[in-house]
């Protein structure tokens, strides 16, 4: 269906409606082959979680002949999306977009697509659009390396894809697992920090040494003999223990754009490493960082760590941490003012 024709059948948005778009964070826990030796380029890990999502609304504006942009932050790149949609799309009257809340830009979850892809799907579902979140993500210039955000995006739980195609083609997910109720994720964060991003980015990406099939085997062994098992049977020793190798092995590759450690900041590299030698947990680094994380067996586990890495004085009182859990659903479309809710596409909640 093109994207000018309407979802039929589902609603009819009064004006005055407004949409709201509960879209979760991610954590990027490692690259399969960054160098492509088997002709797929990339292929990632990546799980979502709870408590660190954007939220944003958009309502047809009536009162302004311009789009209203309300953001802390993001607003350029907000308001270019935004402009994107509306001339892809023909939609072009204006809208009042509100930026609620969002995770910290830069900082390994996901937050630049999760942003987009927010905004993408209220303003499908403000003006009853069919546009599949693979396409909004195109459209957006979102998910050119992984495909975990887009399809966290739409589901939630533990994610692997399998690698760009041939010609830059998304990466195709090809393991969804629920993650284990009980377990908890211990976030490590510096808020003094940014992971590479933009420009610095791509550079360093295209600087990178080749990465030989021998050791991309090793990693797809580690996460087809170990996490994805050790996630589906609830063995946190498994998982911790091919997570963290995978983690290792990756964070020595991008060593040399993060300071000469598989860690950006220093301060959250003390502390990942008093709780990797205190407990069973699955540790690293989030994408670029300079987010870490260990996943552990169980709340009252996350607690003691984060108590003890405290009193051990292994914790930069600049940081900040954080108990979550993973999640298990994709993101929340909330409707106000519609005739009728509708089901959203791609696995979406909606609710009235």
């Amino acid at each position: 269906m093109p994207w000018g024709a309407a979802m039929s059948g589902q609603y009819t948005l009064a004006r005055g409606s407004t949409v709201v778009v509960e879209a979760p964070a991610r954590l990027h826990l490692g690259f399969l082959d960054p160098d492509a030796s088997l002709g797929r380029r990339f292929g990632s890990l990546g799980l979502v979680i709870e408590d660190m999502s954007a939220v944003l609304e958009l309502a047809r504006e009536t009162q302004a002949g311009a789009n209203l942009i309300e953001a802390a932050s993001d607003t350029e790149r907000l308001s270019a999306h935004l402009a994107r949609l509306q001339a892809e799309t023909g939609r072009g009257e204006p809208l009042r977009l509100r930026l609620r809340q969002a995770p910290p830009e830069h900082g390994g979850f996901g937050s630049g697509t999760q942003l987009a892809l927010a905004l993408g799907r209220a303003f499908a579902t403000l003006h009853a659009l069919s546009m599949p979140t693979v396409e909004l993500a195109r459209l957006l210039g979102r998910g050119h390396r992984s495909g975990i955000g887009v399809a966290g995006f739409d589901s939630g739980g533990l994610l692997l894809d399998a690698g760009q195609g041939a010609g830059g083609a998304a990466a195709p997910v090809v393991s969804r697992i629920a993650f284990p109720e009980a377990w908890r994720v211990v976030l490590v964060m510096d808020p003094r920090r940014s992971g590479l991003c933009g420009e610095a980015e791509r550079a360093a990406m295209a600087n990178l040494p080749p990465f030989p099939q021998q050791r991309a085997a090793a990693l797809c062994h580690q996460v087809l003999m170990r996490v994805l098992p050790g996630a589906a049977t609830g063995d946190i020793e498994a998982f911790a223990t091919g997570v963290s190798a995978m983690q290792a092995e990756i964070g020595a590759y991008f060593a040399a754009h993060q300071g000469g450690s598989m860690f950006t900041s220093p301060e959250v590299r003390r502390a990942m490493k008093w709780i990797a030698g205190a407990t069973t947990a699955a540790v690293g680094q989030s994408s670029w960082g300079p987010t870490g994380f260990a996943i552990v067996a169980s709340e009252d586990e996350a607690r003691r760590v984060l108590a003890g890495v405290a009193a051990a004085g292994q914790l930069d009182p600049a940081l900040r941490t954080r108990i979550v859990t993973g999640r298990n659903r994709g993101a929340i479309v909330t409707l106000a003012g519609a005739d009728r809710a509708a089901v959203t596409p791609e696995g979406c909640r909606s609710e009235a």
